[in-house]
């Protein structure tokens, strides 16, 4: 075992006595040791509840005669930090929450792991350490929050963002705003739309390195304790099989996994993980994959931002099990191995459809016939950028730009009222190098819904959208304007057009000669942890990653 390089007697005596300490025995120290990694936090409803799983996740483990032993990672809720300058911590908690896992299994030469996913970040880091470690493990997502109940229908904290730009604009009071404040999060639980982490638990699922049945069950669903209790005893499966997170994370996986997130309208961040999860394993996966597959694969999902449901009521209307099937009966899904026993195609036929349910359509009745994501190109965007394509029904719009450097100032713009309609928002030096940490524009963009101007402005930028942004947003711009990137050059005035079908995004503006007396901004950060991410990340069409990844 990959133990016994700190357990074998008598050279490693000394480590077996520190383990001792811990309260093992001399039957534990005989067994497998499983790392169980959580990502447990009191800060964010998200993360709250996973010491509990964790202890069912060790009892599962302990009954199929493994040794689990917990350790912990650092967490940024992206629903706290959005709007403010903690936002830039969201996106490098990524990569060192990766790096932290690397470093617990590593250091102590585990045999086995189990990570506990909660939000955003933690769900693509999870596979990324998975992948990176490429021992027996897999991933167990939290679950989804439930909605709120508000004046008899159901809210979440999208609507806290949007009720902040309808308090700006006069049309909600503060009284109201605190009265749903104290609605929209009923209790444990990742944001309960198809946002970020959603979009991530459900392609986790599709690469295969979680299971569906743990994936689909909300936070507090009373069959929660049992699915992590499976989730440790699928991982001393797994380490008997030998069977290891490479060899599930194919290409194929990969297909499936962004079909999966297209069908159901997920979030843009999708194609920034994906990248980076496929880096880490050694996968070639590039931006044109996400649009090829998106030309091919329909939405059906009608779920929120975009639609009407949220992540539980897709739980009851069949779950991911019903996703998979949808996509096999299109030749849309490859068969392949994944952790919960059960191949792709197995779980697909295993699909039981509620009757009437209206959270998934047909292949005959699409929301949209293509996928929720496109990439476009062109003189803005040389590498590439990301537009959602739910929500709305946009497919072009042209404009001049209203330039801003950074979240704050566009913000304050839309609450004075000094957005127009038909206006370009470009917001700018927020990318993964400039930012440092490339936030998210909720903030921005809520508070154009809420004021009425989402479906009359369209905004880019080199920053990121949350899962929850609806509207004709373009983000993840490349090369971002920390990198010289034609988005450093735009002023206000210049005419943006964005163009679905074409797949381009372009400006009229002299940017050469204006490259000519261009002088960069200085680095945002020079001391700490930003500026040490600064100095690595690389451009959000490569995933931004820190590190070169699997050869």
């Amino acid at each position: 075992m990959q133990s016994d390089q700190i357990k074998a007697f008598p050279d490693h005596a000394p480590a077996r006595a520190m383990l001792r300490a811990t309260g093992l025995t001399s039957a534990d120290l005989d067994k497998p040791l499983i790392a169980v990694v959580s990502t447990f936090s009191d800060v964010t409803p998200c993360n709250m509840h996973l010491r509990d799983l964790a202890a069912a996740v060790k009892e599962g483990v302990r009954a199929a005669g493994g040794t689990p032993i917990e350790g912990n990672t650092i967490v940024v809720s992206d629903g706290i930090s959005m709007g403010t300058s903690g936002m830039r911590a969201s996106l490098v908690s990524r990569d060192w929450i990766a790096d932290t896992i690397e470093l617990f299994v590593r250091g102590h030469s585990f045999d086995g792991v189990v990570v506990l996913t909660g939000c955003d970040k933690t769900i693509p880091a999870a596979a990324m350490a998975l992948g990176r470690l490429n021992l027996p493990g897999l991933a167990l997502y939290g679950g989804s929050i439930m909605p709120g109940q508000h004046h008899g229908r159901d809210v979440t904290i999208l609507d806290m963002f949007e009720a902040v730009g309808k308090c700006a604009a006069g049309k909600m009071s503060h009284a109201e705003l605190r009265e749903l404040e104290g609605k929209a999060c009923p209790g444990a639980g990742a944001c309960g739309g198809q946002f970020t982490a959603n979009t991530m638990a459900t392609a986790l699922a599709f690469l295969g390195i979680a299971s569906m049945d743990g994936t689909d069950l909300p936070a507090l669903h009373p069959g929660k304790p049992d699915a992590a209790r499976a989730a440790g005893r699928a991982v001393m499966d797994l380490l008997r099989k030998n069977l290891k997170p490479r060899q599930i994370l194919t290409r194929e996986a990969f297909e499936n996994a962004i079909a999966a997130v297209m069908v159901t309208g997920g979030s843009t961040n999708a194609v920034l993980h994906l990248l980076a999860i496929a880096r880490e394993v050694g996968v070639p996966l590039a931006l044109q994959d996400f649009d090829d597959l998106s030309r091919i694969t329909p939405v059906l999902g009608d779920l929120s931002p975009g639609g009407k449901y949220n992540a539980p009521d897709m739980t009851l209307a069949g779950g991911l099990r019903l996703v998979a099937q949808r996509l096999k009966q299109q030749g849309r899904l490859h068969d392949g191995d994944t952790v919960s026993g059960e191949r792709m195609f197995a779980e697909a036929d295993a699909a039981v459809e509620r009757e009437g349910q209206k959270v998934l359509r047909t292949w005959e009745q699409p929301i949209k016939v293509e996928g929720g994501i496109a990439i476009l190109r062109g003189s803005l965007a040389p590498e590439g950028c990301v537009v959602k394509l739910v929500g709305h029904d946009r497919r072009r719009h042209v404009g001049p730009a209203r330039v801003f450097d950074g979240e704050p100032d566009a913000f304050l713009a839309v609450r004075e009222g000094r957005i127009n309609a038909g206006d370009v928002i470009v917001i700018r030096h927020v990318g993964p190098a400039g930012g440092p940490g490339m936030p998210e524009m909720l903030a921005v963009t809520a508070a154009l819904m809420g004021m009425g101007l989402g479906d009359s402005v369209a905004l880019i930028t080199d920053g990121r959208f949350s899962g929850a942004t609806h509207g004709f947003m373009v983000g993840h711009v490349a090369p971002e304007a920390a990198k010289g990137g034609p988005i450093a050059l735009i002023a206000d005035g210049d005419i943006i057009t964005l163009d679905v079908d074409t797949r381009s995004l372009d400006v009229e503006a002299p940017l050469d000669e204006r490259r000519k007396s261009y002088t960069p901004k200085p680095p945002a950060e020079t001391s700490g942890v930003f500026a040490k991410y600064a100095l690595l990340v690389g451009s959000a069409s490569e995933g931004a990653p820190t590190h070169r990844g699997a050869v």
